[in-house]
């Protein structure tokens, strides 16, 4: 993660300081064209009036803070040393479109190494991946594929000041409602006292920790696994983060021992209008309209399902069940949810 950084000139320096330099008979580098130059001034004069419009959005967003609970020493403390932050807007402008084949995606999300290495994370946290799955019945797989997506099993959490980052966007007003009601839900988990907020840090949207948590459904899901008055998914040990994933995924109907999906052909002739997330039918239905696993048996009974077809017609075909749409409350993408499925 970059952080966009001012550099100053050494003789602007040297000139606030006082001293004079005498200018050399030859330049030592290319002289700056004009209009670069002109350019350059509006961007440092662009972003000083955004400072100052951001310092005023603050100032009315205090009253804001304050009528949803946010005490002012908290407040404070908070915005301590905030600043406008062009960084963040530039990603957030630049998100490009999901423009990669499915098959691509699925390569990168099961890839060689991301498979050797969720299974060093499953073997190096068996013991508390197994107290998880015991409580909550989302398997233990399940939870660290998420975890491998997410962070890459921890090793990517996110290091942007999430006030700051929050705060920025919400001023932007693009999605300003939105960010706002995360700033507010970050405000009250700082208050709570889970993280200070120097520590509170995370992706450039305000993502944060080991499976990437956005502070309102921080609030509603994350979880205290050993009860010792904190919900840090922070910190190096990933034991909260990899509850609050299976609490998350128990509250919106995980069932344990069903596969999110199972791969399908479909016979000559089938009817495709009969495809999508909207149409659900039993196996046994599916069976009755010719629908066999790849090995061209009949798909067992795990409940009402769809078929799902994410690279057309063409593609592979899926019978996808209800953990399907489970996985799809952390991300909505059929790519993310079948990545998910099959690195577990």
């Amino acid at each position: 993660v970059r952080n966009m950084r001012l550099i100053v000139s050494a003789a602007l320096c040297l000139c606030l300081s006082g001293m004079a330099l005498a200018a050399p008979e030859q330049s030592i580098s290319p002289k700056q064209r004009p209009a670069l130059a002109a350019e350059e001034d509006s961007i440092v004069l662009s972003q000083a009036t955004s400072n100052i419009s951001f310092q005023r959005w603050i100032d009315g967003f205090r009253g804001r803070a304050r009528a949803a609970g946010i005490r002012d020493s908290v407040f404070n403390a908070a915005f301590q040393g905030v600043r406008y932050n062009t960084d963040i807007i530039q990603r957030d402008r630049n998100q490009s479109e999901f423009t990669k084949q499915i098959w691509d995606y699925l390569d990168s999300a099961a890839s060689d190494t991301r498979v050797k290495n969720g299974r060093a994370a499953l073997q190096e946290h068996r013991g508390v991946l197994q107290e998880i799955e015991a409580r909550y019945g989302v398997e233990a797989e399940v939870v660290t594929a998420v975890w491998g997506l997410e962070s890459a099993y921890g090793a990517f959490r996110g290091n942007e000041p999430v006030i700051e980052a929050l705060a920025t966007l919400a001023f932007d007003g693009r999605r300003g409602r939105f960010f706002e009601s995360q700033l507010i839900a970050a405000l009250k988990i700082i208050q709570s006292g889970d993280v200070p907020p120097r520590r509170m840090t995370g992706s450039w949207a305000g993502a944060m920790g080991h499976t990437q948590f956005i502070p309102t459904s921080y609030l509603d899901y994350a979880v205290d696994f050993r009860g010792d008055g904190k919900r840090d998914i922070w910190s190096d040990d990933p034991t909260d983060a990899l509850a609050s994933t299976a609490a998350y995924l128990k509250r919106f109907g995980w069932t344990k021992g069903q596969p999110w999906g199972v791969e399908v052909v479909l016979p000559r002739g089938f009817d495709y209008s009969q495809t999508g997330e909207r149409v659900k039918k039993s196996p046994s239905q599916w069976a009755a309209m010719g629908v066999r696993d790849t090995r061209g048996a009949r798909v067992a009974n795990h409940g009402r399902a769809s078929i799902l077809l994410p690279a057309g017609a063409q593609g592979a075909a899926f019978m996808i069940f209800d953990n399907f749409h489970v996985i799809e409350r952390y991300n909505t993408a059929d790519a993310y949810v079948i990545g998910v499925g099959h690195l577990s």
